[in-house]
Protein backbone atom coordinates (compact mmCIF):
# COMPACT_ATOMS: atom_id res chain seq x y z
CA UNK A 1 0.00 0.00 0.00
CA UNK A 2 1.55 3.32 -1.10
CA UNK A 3 1.40 6.61 0.83
CA UNK A 4 -1.54 7.96 -1.15
CA UNK A 5 -3.61 4.87 -0.44
CA UNK A 6 -2.69 5.09 3.25
CA UNK A 7 -3.77 8.74 3.39
CA UNK A 8 -7.04 7.92 1.62
CA UNK A 9 -7.73 5.06 4.01
CA UNK A 10 -6.92 7.22 7.03
CA UNK A 11 -9.19 10.03 5.78
CA UNK A 12 -12.02 7.52 5.41
CA UNK A 13 -11.31 6.20 8.91
CA UNK A 14 -11.35 9.74 10.36
CA UNK A 15 -14.61 10.64 8.58
CA UNK A 16 -16.28 7.50 9.93
CA UNK A 17 -14.88 8.22 13.38
CA UNK A 18 -16.29 11.76 13.38
CA UNK A 19 -19.69 10.55 12.18
CA UNK A 20 -19.97 7.83 14.81
CA UNK A 21 -18.45 10.07 17.50
CA UNK A 22 -20.92 12.89 16.88
CA UNK A 23 -23.87 10.52 16.95
CA UNK A 24 -22.65 9.01 20.24
CA UNK A 25 -22.04 12.43 21.81
CA UNK A 26 -25.53 13.61 20.87
CA UNK A 27 -27.10 10.42 22.25
CA UNK A 28 -25.13 10.69 25.50
CA UNK A 29 -26.14 14.33 25.95
CA UNK A 30 -29.80 13.48 25.31
CA UNK A 31 -29.67 10.61 27.80
CA UNK A 32 -27.92 12.68 30.47
CA UNK A 33 -30.39 15.55 30.09
CA UNK A 34 -33.50 13.42 29.64
CA UNK A 35 -32.94 10.97 32.50
CA UNK A 36 -33.49 13.37 35.44
CA UNK A 37 -36.48 15.05 33.79
CA UNK A 38 -38.02 11.66 32.96
CA UNK A 39 -37.57 10.52 36.57
CA UNK A 40 -39.17 13.74 37.75
CA UNK A 41 -42.19 13.23 35.51
CA UNK A 42 -42.60 9.61 36.65
CA UNK A 43 -42.54 10.43 40.38
CA UNK A 44 -44.33 13.76 39.95
CA UNK A 45 -41.44 15.85 41.24
CA UNK A 46 -40.20 17.80 38.24
CA UNK A 47 -37.54 20.40 39.12
CA UNK A 48 -38.18 24.12 39.19
CA UNK A 49 -36.82 25.24 35.81
CA UNK A 50 -35.95 28.70 37.09
CA UNK A 51 -33.93 27.27 39.98
CA UNK A 52 -32.40 24.75 37.60
CA UNK A 53 -31.30 27.51 35.20
CA UNK A 54 -29.77 29.57 38.02
CA UNK A 55 -27.91 26.55 39.38
CA UNK A 56 -26.72 25.58 35.92
CA UNK A 57 -25.39 29.08 35.16
CA UNK A 58 -23.50 29.28 38.45
CA UNK A 59 -21.69 26.05 37.58
CA UNK A 60 -21.34 26.74 33.85
CA UNK A 61 -19.36 29.92 34.50
CA UNK A 62 -16.64 27.76 36.04
CA UNK A 63 -16.79 24.58 33.98
CA UNK A 64 -17.40 25.85 30.43
CA UNK A 65 -14.04 27.69 30.20
CA UNK A 66 -12.38 24.65 31.79
CA UNK A 67 -13.98 22.33 29.23
CA UNK A 68 -12.87 24.55 26.35
CA UNK A 69 -9.30 24.57 27.63
CA UNK A 70 -9.27 20.79 28.06
CA UNK A 71 -10.69 20.31 24.56
CA UNK A 72 -8.05 22.54 22.95
CA UNK A 73 -5.20 20.87 24.85
CA UNK A 74 -6.20 17.22 24.84
CA UNK A 75 -7.71 16.79 21.36
CA UNK A 76 -4.40 17.24 19.48
CA UNK A 77 -2.84 14.71 21.88
CA UNK A 78 -5.54 12.07 21.52
CA UNK A 79 -6.78 12.42 17.96
CA UNK A 80 -10.39 12.05 16.83
CA UNK A 81 -11.28 8.56 18.08
CA UNK A 82 -9.44 8.92 21.37
CA UNK A 83 -11.02 12.32 22.04
CA UNK A 84 -14.58 11.11 21.49
CA UNK A 85 -14.02 8.09 23.72
CA UNK A 86 -12.25 10.09 26.42
CA UNK A 87 -14.79 12.90 26.64
CA UNK A 88 -17.74 10.50 26.60
CA UNK A 89 -16.37 8.14 29.27
CA UNK A 90 -14.74 10.87 31.41
CA UNK A 91 -11.84 10.71 33.88
CA UNK A 92 -9.48 12.33 31.37
CA UNK A 93 -6.90 13.77 33.75
CA UNK A 94 -6.52 10.85 36.14
CA UNK A 95 -7.18 7.92 33.77
CA UNK A 96 -7.42 8.45 30.02
CA UNK A 97 -4.61 10.97 29.42
CA UNK A 98 -1.96 9.02 31.41
CA UNK A 99 -2.99 5.80 29.65
CA UNK A 100 -2.78 7.37 26.17
CA UNK A 101 0.53 9.12 26.90
CA UNK A 102 2.09 5.94 28.27
CA UNK A 103 0.90 3.90 25.28
CA UNK A 104 2.32 6.50 22.90
CA UNK A 105 5.66 6.46 24.67
CA UNK A 106 5.82 2.66 24.62
CA UNK A 107 5.11 2.47 20.88
CA UNK A 108 7.17 5.50 19.87
CA UNK A 109 4.22 7.15 18.09
CA UNK A 110 4.34 10.90 17.51
CA UNK A 111 1.53 13.38 18.12
CA UNK A 112 -0.42 14.22 14.98
CA UNK A 113 0.39 11.00 13.14
CA UNK A 114 -2.05 8.23 12.13
CA UNK A 115 -0.15 5.88 14.43
CA UNK A 116 -0.86 8.14 17.39
CA UNK A 117 -4.55 8.27 16.47
CA UNK A 118 -4.82 4.48 16.46
CA UNK A 119 -2.73 4.00 19.61
CA UNK A 120 -4.69 6.64 21.53
CA UNK A 121 -8.04 5.16 20.50
CA UNK A 122 -7.02 1.62 21.45
CA UNK A 123 -5.47 2.65 24.77
CA UNK A 124 -8.45 4.77 25.83
CA UNK A 125 -10.91 2.07 24.76
CA UNK A 126 -8.96 -0.47 26.81
CA UNK A 127 -8.84 1.92 29.76
CA UNK A 128 -12.62 2.43 29.55
CA UNK A 129 -13.30 -1.31 29.49
CA UNK A 130 -10.93 -1.96 32.40
CA UNK A 131 -12.45 0.91 34.37
CA UNK A 132 -15.95 -0.47 33.81
CA UNK A 133 -14.81 -3.92 34.93
CA UNK A 134 -13.10 -2.55 38.04
CA UNK A 135 -16.19 -0.50 38.95
CA UNK A 136 -18.41 -3.56 38.51
CA UNK A 137 -16.15 -5.62 40.75
CA UNK A 138 -15.98 -2.75 43.24
CA UNK A 139 -19.76 -2.49 43.42
CA UNK A 140 -20.01 -6.23 44.13
CA UNK A 141 -17.31 -6.12 46.80
CA UNK A 142 -18.01 -2.70 48.35
CA UNK A 143 -19.83 -4.15 51.38
CA UNK A 144 -17.30 -6.91 52.21
CA UNK A 145 -14.37 -4.50 51.77
CA UNK A 146 -15.95 -1.57 53.61
CA UNK A 147 -14.01 -2.13 56.89
CA UNK A 148 -10.72 -2.21 54.99
CA UNK A 149 -11.45 0.75 52.71
CA UNK A 150 -12.59 2.92 55.61
CA UNK A 151 -9.45 2.19 57.61
CA UNK A 152 -7.71 5.42 58.68
CA UNK A 153 -4.36 3.95 57.63
CA UNK A 154 -5.44 3.89 53.96
CA UNK A 155 -6.95 7.38 53.75
CA UNK A 156 -3.65 9.18 52.98
CA UNK A 157 -3.11 6.81 50.04
CA UNK A 158 -6.56 7.53 48.57
CA UNK A 159 -5.97 11.28 48.93
CA UNK A 160 -2.71 11.16 46.98
CA UNK A 161 -3.44 8.74 44.13
CA UNK A 162 -3.60 11.41 41.41
CA UNK A 163 -0.53 13.25 42.72
CA UNK A 164 1.49 10.02 42.79
CA UNK A 165 0.31 9.02 39.30
CA UNK A 166 1.14 12.33 37.65
CA UNK A 167 4.32 12.80 39.66
CA UNK A 168 5.70 9.53 38.31
CA UNK A 169 4.68 10.40 34.75
CA UNK A 170 5.88 14.00 34.94
CA UNK A 171 9.34 12.99 36.12
CA UNK A 172 10.06 11.36 32.77
CA UNK A 173 9.34 14.63 30.96
CA UNK A 174 10.98 16.89 33.53
CA UNK A 175 14.16 14.84 33.41
CA UNK A 176 14.43 15.29 29.63
CA UNK A 177 13.64 19.03 29.63
CA UNK A 178 14.46 20.44 33.04
CA UNK A 179 15.30 23.87 31.61
CA UNK A 180 11.77 24.14 30.24
CA UNK A 181 9.96 22.54 33.18
CA UNK A 182 11.75 24.16 36.12
CA UNK A 183 10.18 27.64 36.08
CA UNK A 184 6.55 26.54 35.47
CA UNK A 185 6.92 23.78 38.07
CA UNK A 186 8.33 26.11 40.73
CA UNK A 187 5.81 28.85 39.95
CA UNK A 188 2.77 26.58 40.06
CA UNK A 189 4.02 24.86 43.24
CA UNK A 190 4.47 28.19 45.02
CA UNK A 191 1.09 29.38 43.79
CA UNK A 192 -0.65 26.26 45.12
CA UNK A 193 1.18 26.54 48.45
CA UNK A 194 0.43 30.26 48.90
CA UNK A 195 -3.11 30.11 47.49
CA UNK A 196 -4.49 26.60 48.24
CA UNK A 197 -7.89 27.46 46.75
CA UNK A 198 -6.45 27.32 43.20
CA UNK A 199 -5.62 23.62 43.56
CA UNK A 200 -9.19 22.79 42.55
CA UNK A 201 -8.75 24.79 39.30
CA UNK A 202 -6.17 22.58 37.63
CA UNK A 203 -7.60 23.17 34.15
CA UNK A 204 -7.11 26.92 34.49
CA UNK A 205 -3.55 26.51 35.75
CA UNK A 206 -2.68 24.62 32.56
CA UNK A 207 -3.01 27.84 30.55
CA UNK A 208 -0.34 29.97 32.32
CA UNK A 209 1.99 27.02 32.99
CA UNK A 210 1.70 25.85 29.38
CA UNK A 211 2.29 29.38 28.10
CA UNK A 212 5.40 29.67 30.29
CA UNK A 213 6.77 26.34 29.03
CA UNK A 214 6.12 27.29 25.39
CA UNK A 215 7.77 30.68 25.88
CA UNK A 216 10.85 29.17 27.52
CA UNK A 217 11.13 26.51 24.81
CA UNK A 218 10.90 29.23 22.16
CA UNK A 219 13.67 31.29 23.81
CA UNK A 220 15.91 28.22 24.12
CA UNK A 221 15.30 27.40 20.46
CA UNK A 222 16.14 30.96 19.37
CA UNK A 223 19.35 30.94 21.44
CA UNK A 224 20.39 27.64 19.88
CA UNK A 225 19.79 29.07 16.41
CA UNK A 226 21.94 32.10 17.22
CA UNK A 227 24.76 29.87 18.45
CA UNK A 228 24.60 27.76 15.28
CA UNK A 229 24.82 30.85 13.09
CA UNK A 230 27.95 32.12 14.81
Amino acid sequence: MDMQQKNTYFDTYNNNTHRIGRICVILILLILLAAPFAMGLVVGAAPDLKAFAMGFMSIAVIYIPSCIVEFLIYTPMLGAGGSYLAFITGNLINMKIPCAVNAREMTGAKVGTPENEIISTLSIATSSLVTTLVIAVGVLLIIPLQPILSSPALQPAFNNVIAALFGAMAYRYFRGGMKIAALPLITMTLLCVLVPSVISSVSFLIIPSGAMAIGIAFLIHKNQQKKELK
